[in-house]
């Protein structure tokens, strides 16, 4: 697999995890709670549009006007010099975030009543109250239950005096509040305040309105009303909102003629603020039925003046009172403290303070205000382009991690995902557009990066498994593992150990691979060391070499050990029997093998320089044993074995063959011929052990013509090699005796 289809293919799983937790709802909702809370904490607060003003309903004023505490019981008329003052200073629209649905004082309701009826831009508000109905059959038994949600509406003396009547529902849940409805569908489409109060708030370009609906689409225009006053003087302000929002929602196409002949009005025939005014209404009629805050910062952000000081506004009192200014300004009259302890109402969203003191409500419908004032909510990707950049992220993150080093990886990574955050910022400072933050960055980027390391790790894992298995081929188990821990230590991974090495050769393997293809030789010979290597490693031994028709294998210990020498004795025997299967299934092609054993100290470890080295066994007995295996050749037998591996052995049949010096040897080592294991053996077997024995010490003795007629009595029974031998070297000791001095000992003179 291509490291580019393997990044793709990283890149893919990444984008269509993070599709995949994007589309539950749990993800929507992680992407509203903590990426938005993220987008609004890096922008900080922002500037409020200085045409929305709050009048805060605040302990402060409590105290001034000598009232109590609790709202409800101030009186209304309060509220009416309220009102006048609003009007006398130019507000234009009075929105009260406040329920009055029970009456107060006959006196005091009336002089409320007619003052917002005389205001004429008064909008009052209702509250949405949950019924649940039960359903029932024919037969009258209960099959369900209908939630209908019903709007309360103030006294009718009040209701009947506003300018018009909204409500504006909110979740009071411990959740963040992050969205308002502009339209309430459980309610049957009904406008909510912010929208009733910048319907209002726009009559001031009314006419300008009709006339770009005239343009564009004159048989809906004449069904409106034709002016602001008839408008204001029916009441029916509402009724206009229903009906503007029933045609842009039919026909979405005269929503953007008409901002199309705005956009290409005369220069001067618009003020800027009446063409954003009218930009603004035509967006809201466009608008879903719900939609995100753009909040502006902590409490009181929005221009927030005490109750008290407007109804001191009439009066002679101060320097503060001048700096107020409401001329053509839309207040919010409700509930609003400083101070989280007094705190009445309160929504927590992304700007609540530390302190617990949240944003009120009547705060939030003037923010709601003022995103329809400025359009510009905040504007969530829609389902498609969201979709798009989830997948494309996931992508390039895949590839980016899957194609570079991992620590160059973690630093693109980091670097993209803080490029990411710095233009979703961006965008969102300046447009509102809302970038997913949560899962391209707190859960693809993880996965992706963490996903490829496990990857990677995993590959390398495979990868040194596969090494190790091929140096398995070459090297020791445990030489392996040792090199597998620390490379660094090559030259100096050295030991001395004790043991056994096992050398094997063919005979007439040169003859035979003159008459051999070279692939049937290479076939030929794996099969044969199939043969070989099974008995080997079946009996614990370390196949170390093999190389053409020869094979080296060890058996080494930190210590002195009969047991491995046992398992070694085995082995070979295991090996002359697997050889002669070997014959019987390929002959022609058969390869006698001979083997020769010795024990004794070597040294494991590495051998070379430069960049080249091996690991292997070094010492004396490796080229003893192997001269014990040429010692075959000579003796006529199969497998020969020193006096120290048999040492305190007693499980196998054996001969001594002699004490021989071999070729290129200082010391002289005494030879047997491994027969069989002793359990295996027979009687006859072992008299002509004991009658070879005779044999040797008469040889031994210098008695020529006694070994001489007990090897011929040996050779009636059977040619045997190493019986030939000794027939051979007895003449020629008897033509000339070696001397006095002589002990049996047999020099070899060449392999």
């Amino acid at each position: 697999m291509s490291r580019l289809f393997k990044a793709v293919t990283v890149g893919l799983l990444t984008g269509i995890l993070g599709l995949g937790v994007s589309l539950f709802p749990l993800g929507l909702d992680l992407e509203e709670d903590i990426g938005m809370g993220l987008l609004f904490g890096l922008r900080g607060p922002r500037e409020a549009p200085s045409d929305v003003i709050v009048v805060a309903i605040d302990k402060a004023s409590a105290d001034n006007l000598n009232l109590p505490t609790d709202p409800e019981k101030w009186p209304r008329s309060l509220h009416a010099r309220l009102i006048e003052n609003l009007v006398n200073e130019g507000a234009a629209v009075i929105a009260f975030d406040i329920i009055f649905d029970e009456p107060r004082s006959v006196a005091h309701d009336s002089l409320f009543a007619e003052a917002i009826s005389t205001a004429g831009n008064v909008v009052l508000c209702e509250y949405l109250k949950r019924e649940t109905v039960p359903l029932t059959d024919e037969r009258g038994t209960r099959t369900g239950d209908l939630n209908i949600e019903r709007l309360v509406s103030p006294i009718p003396l009040l209701a009947r005096s506003g300018a018009a009547l909204a409500p504006f529902p909110l979740p009071k849940v411990p959740v963040k509040v992050s969205q308002y409805w502009t339209f309430k569908t459980g309610a049957g489409d009904t406008p909510t305040m912010p929208v009733v109060a910048f319907q209002v708030f726009g009559l001031e370009v009314y006419e300008e309105f009709i006339g770009l609906l005239e343009k564009v689409s004159p048989s809906y225009a004449e069904k409106l009303p034709p002016d602001k006053d008839t408008i204001l003087k029916t009441k029916s302000v509402e009724k206009l909102i229903r009906h503007l929002r029933d045609i842009f929602q039919e026909k979405p196409l005269i929503a953007e003629k008409m901002l199309k002949q705005l956009q290409n009005s005369r220069p001067g025939s618009i003020g800027v603020k009446e063409n954003q005014i009218l930009k603004s209404l035509i967006r809201m009629y466009q608008s879903p039925n719900s939609s995100y805050l753009n909040l502006y910062g902590p409490p009181r952000t929005i221009t927030t003046v005490p109750y008290y000081q407007v109804l001191q506004l009439g009066e002679k009192a101060g320097a503060n009172q001048k700096e107020i200014s409401l001329d053509g300004k839309a207040v919010f009259v409700g509930l609003s403290e400083s101070l989280q302890p007094e705190q009445k109402e309160g929504f927590y969203t992304a700007f609540s303070q530390a302190s617990g003191l949240d944003i009120s409500g009547v705060e939030i419908a003037a923010t709601a205000f003022a995103n329809l004032l400025e359009d510009m909510p905040v504007r969530p990707f829609g389902f498609g382009p969201h979709l798009a950049t989830i997948l494309l992220w996931g992508v390039v993150l895949g590839i980016l991690c899957r194609l570079f080093p991992t620590s160059l990886a973690a630093g693109c990574v980091v670097g993209i995902s803080v490029l990411y955050l710095i233009a979703a910022q961006h965008q969102f400072t300046n447009t509102g557009s809302w970038y997913p933050l949560v899962i391209p960055l707190f859960f693809q980027a993880p996965v992706a990066f963490f996903g490829t390391v496990l990857w990677k790790y995993y590959d390398t894992h495979r990868e040194r498994q596969n090494i190790r298995k091929k140096l398995g081929y070459f090297l020791p188990d445990k030489v392996v593992d040792q090199l597998a821990k620390s490379m660094a230590d090559i030259e100096a991974s050295s030991q001395i150990v004790y043991g056994t090495c096992l050398f094997t050769d063919v005979e007439g393997y040169t003859t035979l691979c003159e008459g051999k293809d070279e692939i049937e030789l290479r076939s030929l010979i794996n099969k044969y060391y199939e043969a070989v290597f099974e008995p080997i490693r079946q009996n614990g031994g370390i196949v170390w070499e093999a190389k053409a028709d020869s094979v080296l294998a060890i058996w080494a210990t930190a210590h002195p050990d009969a047991e491995l020498r046992n398992q070694a004795c085995l082995a070979a025997l295991d090996i002359a029997s697997a050889v002669d299967r070997f014959n019987q299934s390929f002959a022609p092609s058969r390869l006698p093998t001979r083997i020769g054993l010795h024990s004794g100290r070597m040294l494991l470890g590495t051998i070379g320089a430069g960049d080249h080295y091996e690991y292997r066994p070094v010492g004396d007995i490796l080229n003893t044993a192997s001269r014990i295996e040429g010692l075959n050749k000579h003796l006529g037998t199969r497998v020969l074995v020193s006096d120290e591996v048999l040492c305190q052995l007693n499980g196998f049949l054996t001969r001594e063959l002699g004490e021989f010096l071999l070729v290129g040897k200082l010391q002289p080592i005494v030879i047997y011929e491994l027969i069989c294991r002793m359990e295996e053996s027979k009687e006859e077997q072992r008299s002509l052990c004991r009658m070879f024995a005779e044999a040797l010490s008469a040889y031994r003795n210098q008695s020529w013509e006694e070994a001489i007629t007990i090897l011929n009595e040996f050779m009636k029974i059977g040619v045997d090699g190493p019986s030939i031998f000794y027939l051979d070297m007895c003449e020629k000791h008897r033509k000339k005796p070696p001397g006095k001095e002589w002990n049996g000992l047999v020099h070899v003179d060449k392999k």
